[in-house]
């Protein structure tokens, strides 16, 4: 949008930008980082497939008459389309080693792409098309997001699932080419149904959370479609999201600058399979371990920032997940050289290896008010007096796409090779690279049928 139109309030002015994708449409390097979006959720949501929590939700939709033909990635089940959304959400944030987006506060690619497939699957969806919708939807978590705030994260939502919802519905919308008066309605119908608490972290809730904004959020763009009503000022009206959710809500322009970069370009990407806000600290402990021995070590000291803090300082996990919000843990293993990159590594019995507790019970965690939420540095203490620090930041998108493809398709074929899906990973990684090119996604469904190791 172009910031000169006149306002109907942002509800509808991001109904309007999503019905309207010719005025806005996306660059050649937005759409190569949609690409790239896509290649890691695909890698994550075959690992996830493996999970507990995955084959709880398949097995109770399959118990109760939600068979059907949308697939369940990286199984050889296939269900409703809703089912599938929330399933197929649930388990590519399962392992919570998905792609982050500081704008909207949350994990955008787990609520949006789950939603695209189940809307596009029977249909005849190009690649492009597909893309451009992964996109809008992307766009919408960052715009709404930005109106919300920190304070929205701050007082114990989960943003992936708020305004995943919404970011769900508003990427549907744009697939299925509804009007802007559809998208407005899809929009409050979203609005109405995003929930999700931090409480969750650390267990299987979590990534229920993006499994139900995905399927919440398809539901919404297809009553709206229909027909259905909701409010279309549910973002911003008196009694709306924002003002229920966040006393720091503002109405912002929906893209007032058509020439600046597209929120999905601000996706940032995990090498840890566990919580963003300690891959920093991680990070910093892989800078230092080959100085500080862990006989040697007599104190750690990590420093990050309060709210991020607050989120993944579990002082004493006892689960697999659990070690995934424990900073103190995640950082004692990155000294003992453990490949926290390895997402089949997070179980009980690592969360309770002696020596890993023994040295975690050295390490202390602090909050420090860094200029950037993602950023942390830590200290290590040595026998010798000598002390270590070493500070990091990986908030920053990348700038070199091409090393960050490299970088992400490595990432991808060790979560494949982790289910024994090396070949059809190949054909994946392929599909993808020439997504936008894709006539239909028949084929690209068809690969993702072929990767299940344990059907």
């Amino acid at each position: 949008m172009d910031g000169t139109r006149p306002t109907e309030g942002v509800t509808r002015d991001l109904a309007r930008w999503i019905a309207d994708p010719r005025a806005d449409p996306p660059t050649p390097r937005a759409i190569t980082a949609a690409k790239h979006a896509l290649l890691d959720w695909t890698g994550v949501a075959i690992a996830g497939a493996a999970e507990p929590l995955t084959k709880i939700l398949i097995g109770d939709a399959l118990q109760n008459g939600e068979a059907g033909a949308c697939p369940v990635v990286g199984t050889a089940h296939r269900t409703s389309p809703a089912f599938a959304a929330m399933i197929n959400g649930a388990a590519s944030h399962a392992l919570d080693y998905d792609d982050v987006n500081t704008l909207m506060r949350g994990h955008p690619s787990v609520a949006v792409i789950p939603a695209l497939l189940s809307a596009a699957h029977g249909r005849a969806i190009s690649g492009r098309a597909f893309l451009e919708a992964f996109i809008a939807g992307t766009e919408a978590a960052c715009i709404v997001g930005e109106m919300l705030g920190a304070e929205h994260y701050e007082r114990g939502f989960h943003t992936t699932a708020t305004v995943g919802t919404i970011a769900a519905a508003a990427g549907v919308a744009r697939l299925m080419e509804l009007s802007p008066d559809q998208a407005a309605h899809a929009l409050g119908l979203a609005a109405t149904q995003a929930a999700g608490l931090q409480t969750s972290f650390g267990t299987m809730a979590k990534p229920l959370h993006a499994g139900k904004a995905a399927m919440n959020g398809l539901l919404s763009a297809r009553l709206a479609s229909m027909g259905f009503t909701a409010s279309t000022s549910a973002l911003e009206g008196g009694q709306g999201f924002g003002a229920t959710q966040s006393v720091s809500f503002r109405p912002l322009p929906v893209r007032p600058d058509v020439s600046a970069p597209f929120g999905i370009e601000r996706n940032v990407y995990k090498y840890h399979a566990a919580c963003y806000y300690t891959h920093s600290a991680i990070e910093c402990a892989l800078a230092l371990k080959d100085r500080a021995p862990p006989t040697e070590i007599k104190q750690v000291t990590i420093r990050l920032s309060s709210t991020p803090l607050q989120v993944c300082d579990n002082a004493a996990p006892t689960t697999g997940l659990e070690v995934k919000f424990s900073i103190r843990h995640l950082v004692a293993m990155a000294l003992m050289g453990y490949e926290t990159a390895r997402a089949d590594l997070y179980t009980a019995e690592l969360a309770k290896d002696p020596a890993l507790t023994a040295l975690r019970t050295r390490i202390q965690a602090q909050p420090h008010e860094f200029d950037h939420r993602m950023a942390s540095d830590i200290r290590v203490a040595l026998t010798s007096g000598e002390v270590l620090e070493h500070a990091c930041n990986v908030g920053i998108p990348a700038a070199d796409l091409e090393d960050q493809r490299h970088t992400l398709t490595e990432k991808f074929h060790l979560l494949c090779s982790q289910r024994r899906a090396t070949r059809p990973a190949q054909d994946i990684a392929e599909a993808i690279d020439g997504f936008d090119d894709l006539k239909t996604l028949d084929g690209f469904f068809s690969f993702l049928g072929r990767t299940a190791h344990d059907a």
